[in-house]
């Protein structure tokens, strides 16, 4: 009895949480919860965000060169046979231990500049690493906008389409009842209006595929698995057809300044800049400090025959050094000049890809901005065109049920309407979309 009580109150604590999540799960996505989940699942962004952390590492490396080096190191060997004894520096024909100790250290002062370079250098790829994790996001971002657009947009064509069918199911409805009455003028108006229902039909159908295929697309683009039922949140219509203040020049001068691909490309032609300074650097000396500390045993040693303990010969051999290195480089295969011309190479390739960024972001811009006044001037052609055209059909109708408008200047009236109102949508979402990429241009994809 008590196990089927305890199974009776784990149900009604669980099933709540089962249907929180299954309406979390059924909840309409918004554009931002969209995006939000194709940052975190998108392997490009996981995989520049590693790429980051490798530069963060090696900038760290750089850092930590400047460092002293300190290294112990303990040698420990059975002799047999003449050998020398370490304690006589004699030669000796016996089996001995023998044990060394010792501790060193080594400081680069000076090498050319060298590690400071590195560290520059490093500390600019680093930022670089930085901008490219931006710009996967960014990448992403706008990715998400235009299939979320791409889906609000072919579910306000379904509803339209749908609308358009349920006209024309209504027209056929009232032919065939004038037919069955004798009071339809021309048969041949029942059959174009069934020929036009059947068109809507087919439309519906295909529209409602090109959705399901658009939804399919975001969802891929989020990384999660396909729901058909998956619902997202409009966007005002009177956010859609706005046009952005600015010019295509004044949109590229701040994209100079803010999109993050156009930053990673200027600094890593600053971070090869100070590759070939570090390069350069290797031709000079190299001075550095150096000193450690020592000491050794051996089974060997002997004081008036008697051997000495082994805590006595670590302490008694116990000496120390310290030194100042000068390391000059005059001929090593060329592998200096060498580096130093690998580096300029790089260098003209990073100045070669920023120029490049930089006049493919000026003819992006200018593309996308042709784009949004070129869409921009449809939607409000297209305004006014769906006005004119819904008056004429409001009158062909009035007409076609009068009696006096044949069948195929009603269909030609209808046909004119629905094509202006498909084009009036996809117009408003290609003004939205277009903005949205100058916005993402700017650097400020606001939502």
């Amino acid at each position: 009895m008590r196990y089927f009580k305890f199974i009776f109150f784990s149900l009604i604590t669980v099933l709540p949480a089962l249907a929180h999540s299954q309406t979390a799960t059924d909840s309409v996505l918004t554009l931002q919860q969209c995006i939000d989940i194709a940052i975190k699942n998108n392997l490009d962004v996981k995989k520049s965000e590693l790429q980051m952390q490798t530069t963060h590492v090696n900038f760290n490396q750089a850092r930590e060169n400047m460092l002293p080096s300190i290294n112990g190191q303990v040698d420990h060997s059975i002799n047999s046979g003449r050998g020398i004894d370490p304690s006589t520096n004699t030669y000796v024909n016996q089996s001995f231990k023998q044990g060394n100790y010792s501790l060193s250290s080594d400081l680069t002062v000076f090498s050319g500049l060298q590690n400071l370079n590195n560290i520059k250098q490093t500390s600019l790829a680093y930022q670089a690493g930085k901008m490219d994790f931006q710009q996967a996001k960014d990448q992403v971002t706008i990715n998400v906008i235009t299939a979320y657009l791409t889906v609000l947009d072919n579910t306000e064509l379904l509803n339209q389409v749908k609308t358009q069918l349920v006209v024309s199911k209504k027209q056929v409805e009232r032919l065939e009842i004038l037919e069955k009455e004798g009071a339809n003028k021309l048969p041949s108006d029942l059959y174009d209006l069934k020929g036009t229902y059947g068109d809507n039909q087919v439309t519906v159908v295909n529209t409602a595929n090109t959705l399901k295929t658009s939804k399919l697309n975001l969802l891929q683009i989020m990384n999660i698995p396909y729901k058909e039922t998956i619902t997202l949140q409009p966007i005002n219509a009177d956010e859609l057809a706005k046009q952005t203040p600015n010019s295509a020049d004044q949109v590229y001068d701040i994209a100079l300044n803010q999109l993050a691909y156009v930053k990673a490309a200027t600094l890593r032609r600053q971070s090869a800049e100070k590759g070939v300074s570090a390069a350069r650097g290797s031709l000079l000396p190299t001075i550095s400090l150096f000193g450690g500390i020592s000491t050794n045993y051996s089974s060997a040693a002997q004081i008036a025959g008697q051997n000495i303990s082994y805590y006595d010969q670590f302490k008694n051999n116990y000496g120390t050094q310290v030194g100042v290195s000068l390391r000059v480089p005059i001929l090593n295969y060329f592998q200096n000049r060498n580096k130093v011309a690998l580096a300029k190479i790089q260098l003209q390739n990073n100045i070669y890809v920023e120029q490049t960024t930089k006049v493919q972001l000026k003819q992006n811009v200018e593309q996308a901005y042709l784009n949004m006044t070129s869409a921009y001037e449809r939607y409000n052609a297209l305004v006014e065109q769906v006005k004119a055209y819904t008056e004429s059909f409001r009158t062909a109708e009035i007409r076609f049920n009068a009696g006096v408008l044949t069948s195929v200047d009603f269909v030609v009236a209808k046909n004119n309407l629905d094509r202006a109102n498909f084009n009036l949508i996809n117009a408003r979402y290609d003004c939205y979309i277009y903005n949205k990429i100058l916005d993402y241009y700017q650097g400020k994809l606001a939502l």
